[in-house]
């Protein structure tokens, strides 16, 4: 991808990271998938252990068809890395794009995202029980996508973003 992370297509790139969050006093992980073009969260998943499972869950949450999907870009952690994400990505021919060892930057719409995910949302709440989050996790996504206004569209969220580029183009 080469840090070339805006003036893209619907669904050209995803990009993917996980965070942690606390839950019932034990850290817990967080997934999200992040489409470039307008910065929608278009996958996420929750669960107590950062695994290629906890990936999967958030490709499985993609209302999109993954076939859509053109590149799928990540660190290159081995929750992002193994036989069950492989299958995923071949399976639909997405092409996988991994960030340099050790650079944060060639990931930075993950890494910004999960800032202002931390900030927003992960530190604002105790979260007792894992279901809990998950239906915070929901409500959260929902806002971010569909309420929360973004700089980088030009104040619009992602939804309104994606429907106005949709109406421009019929």
């Amino acid at each position: 991808m080469n840090r070339e992370f805006n003036g893209r297509a619907p669904l050209e790139v995803a990009v993917s990271d996980l965070t942690y969050v606390r839950v019932g006093g034990k850290w817990h992980y967080v997934c999200l998938i992040i489409d470039l073009y307008n910065r929608e969260i278009i996958g996420y998943s929750a669960g107590p252990n950062k695994t290629a499972q906890l990936v999967y869950e958030a490709f499985a949450r993609i209302r999109y068809g993954l076939d859509q999907i053109s590149i799928f870009h990540t660190d290159r952690g081995s929750e992002f890395k193994n036989n069950v994400i492989d299958g995923v990505i071949e399976t639909f021919n997405i092409k996988r794009s991994l960030s340099n060892k050790g650079c944060p930057y060639d990931n930075a719409v993950a890494e910004s995202a999960f800032k202002v995910f931390k900030t927003e949302f992960a530190n604002q709440y105790a979260f007792d029980r894992l279901d809990y989050l998950k239906l915070m996790l929901s409500d959260y996504v929902n806002w971010y996508n569909n309420i929360r206004i973004h700089s980088s569209l030009g104040y619009l969220t992602p939804d309104a973003y994606r429907k106005l580029a949709h109406k421009k183009s019929v």
